[in-house]
């Protein structure tokens, strides 16, 4: 059957299916012998002979998700132009075999949690921003942030013409450093936009010195080293995808192909791992109208009289 490249990709376990498009665009995907970067282009996953980066996709690898600490100085994607280190790297390093890709960005400065999968259902699951996955970081930023600062970030502050959505920030700690004061801040936001924090640091004046990402979601650094990874469990997968199931989604700014797209990675996703969404807000319920009562026709009244009476005369 026919289905949109992109979407053979992503079954796949390449990438989610706006990486895959990116990876069509850069003409890194190769359909029986011939190269393509039209987005929108559909193949047959049971007929067509499909290529990634010089690798042909297969379809029967078991999902596999692993949790890695990138340590600062290594690259969130699978290959480089400029030769640096990246995550992809890392994970063979430790003896981790397979086509994996990362979910989500973490910027080529910062450290923290970044997770590695090949189920590209669970990446569409995770990584969209309809879907309101938390993202905890840990801040070092200049000066100290005062009490109407740290509320600008909490309400959202502009970041190249948009603003951000509510966020959770707190302080945590005030040092002195090499440039003066210093201060530890944590941040929980739900969106994944590029640099995002850093750029809402900046919007405050506070630039940041230092970022990591303490926490994805429900999972946690735990006993984690820069540099090491550990398999995570179908359990806390469940756990992981269990609030996204249960959230209503956002829509704005989605195109309806992008909306219908993403509910239907949700839904075979949760119905794939058993992750049955945990009390699902639902809309509150129109009331129903009561019936209307037939109107009456009032009662008949007597003809009014037109005859103007009679006036007595004297005698």
């Amino acid at each position: 059957m026919m289905i949109r490249l992109n979407k053979v990709l992503s079954q796949a376990g390449v990438a989610s299916r706006r990486l895959a498009d990116e990876l069509i665009a850069q003409g890194r995907v190769v359909v029986n012998g011939k190269v393509v970067t039209e987005l929108g282009e559909k193949a047959d996953p049971e007929r067509d002979f499909i290529k990634v980066d010089g690798r042909r996709l297969k379809f029967t690898d078991p999902k596999q998700y692993y949790l890695l600490y990138k340590p600062t100085g290594v690259v969130s994607t699978r290959l480089d132009p400029q030769q640096r280190p990246t995550v992809i790297e890392l994970l063979q390093k430790l003896g981790v075999k397979g086509y994996f890709y990362p979910v989500g960005r973490l910027d080529y400065d910062s450290e923290g949690l970044l997770l590695l999968t090949n189920d590209g259902d669970f990446a569409e699951v995770v990584t969209h921003p309809r879907h309101q996955l938390q993202r905890a970081y840990e801040v070092r930023v200049l000066g100290v942030p005062d009490d109407h600062e740290l509320d600008r970030l909490r309400k959202g502050v502009v970041i190249e013409g948009r603003r951000t959505l509510e966020a959770s920030v707190s302080l945590r700690k005030v040092m002195k450093g090499t440039r003066g004061q210093e201060s530890i801040v944590e941040i929980v936001i739900t969106e994944g936009r590029n640099r995002q924090v850093r750029l809402m640091c900046d919007a405050i004046g506070h630039p940041v010195i230092s970022l990591k990402r303490t926490r994805i979601g429900s999972l946690t650094i735990g006993n984690l080293r820069p540099g090491q990874a550990r398999s995570v469990g179908p359990e806390e997968i469940k756990a992981l995808t269990r609030r996204v199931g249960a959230l209503p989604p956002r829509r704005e700014g989605a195109s309806p192909r992008e909306v219908a797209e993403s509910d239907s990675a949700v839904s075979k996703f949760l119905k794939r791992t058993g992750a049955a969404p945990a009390d699902r807000p639902s809309a509150a319920p129109t009331p129903r109208r009561e019936a209307r009562r037939p109107r009456t026709a009032p009662a008949s009244r007597p003809p009014r009289s037109t005859a103007r009476p009679r006036r007595s005369r004297g005698k």
